[in-house]
């Protein structure tokens, strides 16, 4: 039978890990703070901003939220996003995408400083990642490491193929495999012949926004399978694999809901975490 990694059990065991270091901050003077922002009022995105902001407030940190409306421009969102560098309560800066439409994602992004990009989305935070520096992950490529790492699967020396180049998973996830000592392929929407780039890896990685795209075809048995698509169908939360058909198949698999997903939220408290820790080494130390 296929293993179910449990997801949401290793993101459980992460953020008490989380809270049992964010009280020995506090009892030390320093709280860790992440704000968030959400423009406009997308029911998904209020779904997820106020996930983050309960995890926030259960790991014990400081909870900052920005709420603007719709219809606010480009420089209404920088200022708000200024005010939130500029505040020394606050560790983390997440602006909730997708945003509306005549706002420039990109440029907002890039006005988090690197120090606070706890999604890891801004260039600077990209650029330290293709340089192996130390700096904050994206959340969801960390998420799928920390799943890896949870199942004792040897990442050196494994081969690997991440399907899908997205800027928020697959291509920072192929990086940080790649650091880690796999032998990464990655296949994307030009890619001719998807089964013969994914039927040879160890582990497959699938992150597309496909419905249903992986199958028993693109899988060799005994692989580990990790979904990161979450599709709303009549049938309920389903992903970019089709989990069913490869029971018996697949060594390992990740379901959906309760494997990927949670992981983001976990990763994003991590990341929180460690920069309110560099932030307090960056403190002048009182003479």
């Amino acid at each position: 039978m296929t293993r179910i990694i449990k997801g949401a059990e290793i993101a459980r065991r992460i953020r008490l890990r989380v809270a049992e270091q964010v009280s020995q901050s506090r009892a030390s003077g320093h709280v860790p703070g992440l704000a968030t922002i959400l423009v406009g009022d997308d029911p998904a995105s209020a779904v997820y901003v106020a996930s983050k902001r309960r995890a926030i407030r259960e790991a014990g940190m400081r909870d900052v939220h920005r709420h603007l409306s719709r219809d606010s421009s480009q420089t209404d969102v920088a200022s708000v996003i200024d005010a939130l560098a500029a505040n020394p309560e606050v560790h983390g800066i997440l602006l909730q995408l997708p945003l509306p439409a005549q706002l420039d994602a990109a440029q907002l992004i890039d006005r988090i400083p690197v120090s606070k990009d706890v999604d890891g989305l801004t260039t600077a935070s990209a650029g330290l990642l293709a340089r192996g520096e130390r700096g904050l992950r994206p959340c969801t490529p960390s998420g799928v490491i920390e799943l890896l790492d949870a199942e004792g699967i040897e990442l050196r020396g494994s081969c690997i193929a991440v399907v899908g180049w997205g800027e928020l998973v697959g291509r920072p996830l192929a990086q940080l495999l790649l650091r880690r000592g796999a032998t990464v392929t990655v296949a994307h929407e030009f890619t001719s012949d998807l089964a013969a780039v994914t039927r040879p890896a160890d582990v497959v990685v699938v992150a597309t926004g496909v419905l249903g795209l992986i199958g028993p075809e693109h899988i060799k048995a005994g692989a580990t399978v990790i979904d990161v698509g979450i599709h709303r169908t009549p049938a309920g939360l389903t992903g970019d694999v089709r989990a069913a058909e490869l029971d018996g198949i697949a060594g390992r698999i990740t379901p959906v809901p309760g494997g990927v997903g949670p992981m983001t939220i976990a990763m994003l408290l991590v990341n929180t975490l460690l920069a309110a820790e560099w932030a307090a080494e960056r403190e002048p130390v009182a003479a």
